[in-house]
């Protein structure tokens, strides 16, 4: 892939949007700060033509690197440089440091570096959502042999057979921690007093898993169908059976990099919601996705282990099968990839419930820092995506409680399992 900037102009398509929808109206959506930055020449051309976007081995980076594989990013006049790395602290090291300019990357570890938890504290950005659902947690074949095959189980085993059980996940932060927190805790298991939890980069899931380090983990796709492939682990449950449609990786960045290039964060983040949108159109282009991120140089698997469960068709390794048609979504008309406040949100709950944060934040005041909700509009606005009505949502997660934003710091504060 050629690292030499793009230097070609801005698309035909992309100078008609500016022209129709006009400067002055566009320039009411933005702060003050980034107005004078962005329209300083009058222009909205990015200011950065290369853009390296950091990205770690899994399903849900697809449409970042489908944006570059597509030459989607060159219609918005930027060159997507995608760049392969080991773990999640490595992508927040980089994003800190300036050495990538954006990152395919957790939620909740943007959130995390916002508030100072988990690293060093930075103001952050999430640009967009890049997908909902697909992720899962597994136990080990070990644990499935002795009746331990979905959340009661687990715990009714347990209770049985006293020990340490290990858990781990991928980032303290981050969504796969609070997945499996939330989906113990319904079960009547305490993460933080009952079980040992060990950070584990997703790729080397398996392999942790295969030599016993584990007895079951919560990560992205393909590393939970990689381990029922290989005979180590069974699905205990999908990560869209405790939250429908849960919000999971987004484009992320600092502050700083936004207030600074903010029409290079525009264009990236519409040629990212373009290339959700071709991957969510149709069974063939999921194909050739699952195709190209298999390669080497992104997820480096088989395709196989990769196009069953981005097609919706599961197996929990013990000879169950069904079509789940909930998912990992890319587009979903514009609902997966917009940044909601109330999903921002709901992150900071769950550290407040675990204990990483020992006071309540200003909830609604930290996720309109945080999420980019108006260089999102105008993204989505030239990738002629759709736009939901509210910056909020409302969900009902699998222990039948109702998120909807409104009162975060109750709702914080309810749970009877916590830290």
């Amino acid at each position: 892939m050629s690292e030499k900037p793009d230097a070609r102009e801005p698309s035909t398509d992309r100078r008609s949007f500016l022209k129709s929808a006009g400067a002055a109206a566009i320039m009411s959506l933005v702060p003050d700060a980034v107005r004078t930055a962005a329209w300083a020449a009058g222009s909205d051309a990015p200011e950065k033509k290369e853009v390296k976007v950091g990205f770690i081995p899994l399903t849900d980076c697809a449409s970042v690197v489908m944006a570059a594989a597509l030459g989607i990013d060159e219609k918005y006049g930027i060159k997507i440089v995608p760049t392969k790395e080991a773990s999640w602290a490595s992508v927040r090291d980089k994003l800190i440091n300036g050495d990538i300019d954006a990152a395919h990357v957790l939620y909740g570890l943007v959130y995390g570096v916002q508030m100072g938890v988990g690293g060093p504290r930075r103001d952050m950005a999430v640009l967009m959502t890049l997908n909902n659902n697909g992720q899962a947690i597994t136990l080990s074949k070990k644990l499935a042999d002795k009746g331990a095959v979905d959340g009661a189980s687990l715990a009714a085993l347990m209770k049985k057979e006293a020990r340490e059980y290990t858990f781990a996940q991928t980032f303290p932060t981050g969504t796969h921690a609070m997945w499996l927190y939330y989906w113990l805790a319904a079960n009547g298991v305490n993460p933080m007093k009952d079980i040992k939890v060990i950070t584990v980069p997703p790729p080397q899931m398996v392999a942790n898993m295969r030599v016993g380090n584990m007895d079951g983990y919560c990560v992205g796709e393909p590393w939970n169908h990689r381990a029922i492939a290989d005979g180590i682990g069974i699905t205990a449950i999908t990560t869209q059976d405790i939250w429908k449609d849960h919000p999971e990786k987004v484009l992320g960045a600092t502050a700083e990099f936004v207030q600074k290039y903010p029409n290079t964060a525009r264009a990236l983040t519409a040629a990212v919601i373009e290339a959700g949108k071709w991957i969510d159109a149709s069974l063939s282009n999921r194909l050739k996705m699952a195709e190209t991120i298999a390669a080497p140089a992104y997820v480096n698997t088989s395709v196989d282990v990769i196009n069953q469960r981005i097609l919706g068709r599961y197996q929990n390794g013990l000879g169950k099968t069904w079509d789940d048609p909930n998912h990992m979504k890319f587009y979903g008309d514009g609902a997966v990839t917009f940044p909601y406040y109330s999903d921002g949100m709901w992150f900071l709950t769950q550290h407040r419930r675990w204990g990483l944060m020992k006071q309540d934040p200003d909830y609604l005041a930290v996720a309109k820092q945080v999420n980019q909700v108006e260089i999102y509009k105008q993204a989505a606005t030239a990738a002629k995506a759709s736009l939901p009505k509210e910056p909020m949502r409302t969900s009902k997660l699998v222990d039948g409680v109702v998120w909807d934003g409104k009162d975060p710091k109750k709702y914080a504060g309810s749970f009877a399992v916590h830290a």
